[in-house]
């Protein structure tokens, strides 16, 4: 079962390569001011402030440019590498970023409808075994 984190274990998990919030959807939105907007009306969806992770592109991905030159040949070929290669497109162009704790399938379709309200960019829900695209 897995668990919400704080801000620090998710920058932990990140520093360390490998960016897999198991149950929760990483939305990537147009920028901060619109991934704000998107955060109040997920909390108007009664999502709790605990749920809802907010960062800036340069916050959450100052280093993925060298993650992805680290990137070995064969990780090429896995969806891994995809995401990381669309975050970074997307974090190039200042994206607003919420990581919204969504185990529950009803929680993800409410995250997947505030995405598409807001115009985002990307919407992933990571899974134990898969990762689905929401947009």
């Amino acid at each position: 079962m897995s668990k919400r984190m704080t801000k620090g274990e998710l920058d932990e998990m990140r520093t360390l390569g490998a960016l897999n919030p198991v149950n929760y959807a990483v939305l990537a939105l147009p920028n901060a001011a619109v991934a704000a907007d998107a955060k109040a009306a997920l909390g108007e969806a009664g999502f709790t402030a605990e749920d809802i992770l907010a960062y800036t592109s340069a916050e959450l991905f100052p280093d993925l440019e060298a993650m992805m030159r680290k990137a070995s040949g064969a990780a090429g070929f896995g969806y891994e590498v995809t995401l990381m290669r669309r975050y970074m497109t997307l974090a190039s162009e200042g994206c607003g970023w919420l990581f919204v704790y969504s185990p529950e399938e009803a929680q993800t379709a409410e995250v997947k409808a505030v995405a598409e309200r807001f115009g985002a960019r990307s919407a992933v829900r990571y899974g134990h075994l898969m990762h689905e695209d929401l947009v």
